[in-house]
């Protein structure tokens, strides 16, 4: 029944970085799964596709993140159980490489459910979390990104995907055992506000996972996610209008482009550990290992 599926940002993005994605996708995918079909949890798997995105300062997650108007890395994660619904979020943490594994750590180590900031940081170091020095996790591109975009604008029609980079990773997971995990790890949006926490640390929006229907994570311009609460809003249509995993996903996403002028995508596992993707910008990297073992990777439509 193993089966994973990751996301490495859904936007325009451009020719020169399509291999970069597809190799980074590929590898987390293959990570996960090799994991999983040697009795790793869905959690576990979770944590290692995220873990090899965000250290390839390919992505906008851990090394490479987006930089904010003074030029920060600040990084968004979310990780979530599908048989517990426990859930770790952290938001706006600085000078973490893995954000993804404080999530967990939050989840499994506090009685919260997400740590912000200064609190984050505070907490990783009690838990031992080596922090890094803030210049290791700013790429070249995230440097280039800020000088082109130096003031951060809320865009909300057809062509803020070629503007601006929606660069987010996520992963989810079914294990051997039918428990299912789903995560979600971003640096946001280059130029943002300090303090600005999109979509991807909120349950329901970056990501959501339930057993008994199935995992998202999610990408894409994080205000519009979270105004739609899209990871849920897939789980629900996949339950209660009785489509397949993929038109779940395609609904939810006309959806929020109807309503909000939001583009985006969307990656899921259905509890049968049907793997299911869709996205409404030009394109996304993706890839995916399925209950047979089959391995896709792809980026365009």
């Amino acid at each position: 029944m193993a089966a994973v599926i990751v996301h490495g940002g859904a936007y325009a993005i451009p020719d020169h970085l399509v291999s970069a994605k597809k190799s980074g996708v590929h590898t987390a995918a293959t990570s996960a799964h090799k994991a999983l079909i040697h009795g790793k949890t869905a959690i576990d798997a979770v944590e290692i596709a995220i873990r090899h995105l965000e250290d390839d300062p390919a992505f906008n997650a851990g090394h490479g993140g987006a930089l904010n108007v003074q030029g920060e890395v600040e990084l968004d994660a979310i990780i979530i159980d599908g048989k517990t619904l426990e859930f770790g979020s952290v938001a706006a943490v600085e000078n973490i490489s893995n954000p993804i594994s404080l999530a967990r750590m939050v989840m499994e180590k506090t009685d919260h459910v997400m740590l912000v900031g200064k609190g984050a940081n505070i907490f990783a170091k009690e838990m031992g979390v080596a922090q890094v020095d803030a210049k290791e996790l700013i790429s070249d591109f995230s440097k280039e990104e800020l000088a082109r975009q130096s003031v951060y604008k809320h865009v909300v029609n057809d062509s803020f995907d070629n503007q601006l980079e929606h660069d987010t990773v996520g992963a989810v997971a079914i294990d051997i055992h039918g428990n299912m995990a789903a995560g979600t790890s971003t640096g946001g949006i280059t130029a943002k506000r300090v303090g600005r926490v999109g979509d991807s640390p909120l349950v329901g929006s970056g990501a959501s996972c339930d057993n008994e229907i199935g995992g998202t994570s999610c990408t894409g311009h994080g205000e519009s996610i979270a105004k739609v609460t899209l990871a849920s809003r897939v789980l629900t249509t996949l339950q209660k209008e009785g489509c397949s995993p993929e038109e779940a996903c395609k609904r939810s996403l006309e959806y929020m482009k109807t309503k909000v002028s939001g583009f985006g995508g969307v990656i899921m596992v259905a509890a049968d550990g049907t793997i299911a993707k869709a996205f409404s910008t030009k394109r996304m990297a993706w890839a995916s290992v399925d209950k047979t073992g089959t391995v896709q990777c792809g980026i365009d439509p």
